[in-house]
């Protein structure tokens, strides 16, 4: 009978163990980089119940997560990249045709009326401000090359929605560390934005239509997923990313396979709305999950010191900008004779997209504005990108000081 001392008992007992357990942080191989990110962006998601995580924003958090498992050696390694590569070429732009399945531009045009005309003053304030900002923040801490395109990141983001800033930061190929400062900065600027503009709404009462009624209006779209509609707006969206990477590869210019892949989308849905509205709600909820996994992507790709280096002066840039977009709006607005809800509905569509629009429209009792409120954040979608890569290529490029 053979007798082992403490130490050795102890030893052998470690040695069996790592050889029974493997190793589980820091997350190197592809599963784990994929688990890390999946469960920032369920935490994200998750959070936006909570009231830290609703002034925050669900992307916000997804992407702080991220940057927290990377920063802190829990996730990483060779594999990483190769995980990030593929959320940017592949989970993406799959995301985007899934969001604009309802951008029937000629609804837009026929329902939406004075609040279109809104929208589009909001759009010019948000490019004048985009210019003033830049000209009194330059963002010289993200470098010449970065600084005019992070702006004009910034400027799709304030005239459609983030999907906007997403698409012109992959078109002009923004370094992931100056992605995650410019979202980082945009989504804490944004909980200060919404709260100014429900604040300025507080004394504009309801329509005489109950608030039940009004938010019947977005029924459809927390009906929940269902699998075959689904599964048909993820195949289509995978042909209409196929089809846009090869056309922007044939003319020359594979970046702009993004754009292209808008641009095709919002054609789909403005020729056939009919075959596209069963598909519209299970998508748009499969794009908001992707859309999740990527802003947890850009946290995890980004570092800590990049961020805490150009976040203030990002931060700055926004508020000027936004401030700026909002003086307008309502100046320009009232002194055209608009009233003030649908100045502040179209600010919010501008700066938010449909959701926030709609969901504004919602809990304020504005019935009448519910429907066209979600179709100008559509088309935000549908057009911000253009007018931003226009505005950065050929204003804010040539503004850079070098």
């Amino acid at each position: 009978m053979m007798v082992y001392s403490g130490d050795f008992l102890r030893c052998r007992l470690a040695t069996k163990a790592a050889l029974v357990l493997p190793q589980l942080l820091p997350a190197t191989t592809v599963q784990g980089v994929w688990t890390a990110l999946i469960i920032a962006a369920a935490a994200g998601l998750w959070s936006e119940r909570t009231r830290i995580g609703k002034e925050l924003s669900g992307p916000l958090v997804s992407t702080l997560i991220g940057l927290l498992f990377s920063n802190l050696g829990l996730v990483g390694g060779a594999n990483a990249g190769t995980v990030y590569d593929t959320v940017n070429k592949f989970i993406l732009p799959l995301a985007i045709p899934l969001l604009l399945y309802s951008a029937d531009l000629r609804r837009v045009f026929k329902e939406t009326g004075r609040l279109l005309i809104a929208f589009i003053i909001g759009a010019f304030a948000t490019v004048v401000g985009t210019i003033a900002a830049f000209k009194l923040v330059p963002l010289a801490a993200l470098g010449a090359q970065d600084s005019w395109k992070i702006a004009s990141a910034l400027a799709a983001r304030h005239i459609g929605g983030a999907i906007n800033y997403v698409a012109v930061a992959e078109t002009l190929q923004v370094s992931p560390s100056a992605q995650m400062a410019g979202l980082a900065a945009d989504n804490l600027l944004c909980a200060v934005y919404f709260t100014t503009i429900f604040n300025l709404a507080r004394k504009i009462p309801p329509e005489s239509a109950s608030m039940s009624q009004a938010s019947n209006g977005g029924k459809a779209s927390s009906e929940g997923i269902q699998v075959l509609e689904a599964t048909t707006g993820i195949a289509l969206s995978a042909i209409l990313c196929y089809l846009g990477q090869q056309l922007a590869v044939a003319i020359g210019f594979p970046s702009a396979s993004i754009s292209i892949i808008t641009l095709l989308t919002v054609a789909l849905a403005t020729v056939f709305p009919d075959q596209l509205k069963p598909l519209v709600a299970s998508s748009e909820g499969i794009a908001f999950i992707l859309l999740q996994i990527f802003f947890a992507a850009v946290g995890a790709s980004g570092e800590i010191k990049a961020v805490l280096t150009t976040a203030p002066s990002l931060f700055l840039f926004c508020f000027l900008q936004i401030a700026i977009h909002l003086g307008i709006i309502l100046g320009v607005g009232r002194a055209a004779g608009f009233a003030r809800k649908d100045l502040l509905l179209a600010s919010n569509a501008n700066v938010g997209g449909p959701s926030t629009a709609g969901g504004m429209a919602a809990a304020k009792g504005w019935q009448s504005l519910l429907v066209p409120a979600l179709l100008i954040g559509t088309f935000g979608y549908s057009c911000a990108t253009f007018v931003a890569l226009v505005l950065g290529t050929t204003v804010l490029r040539g503004m850079v000081v070098v």
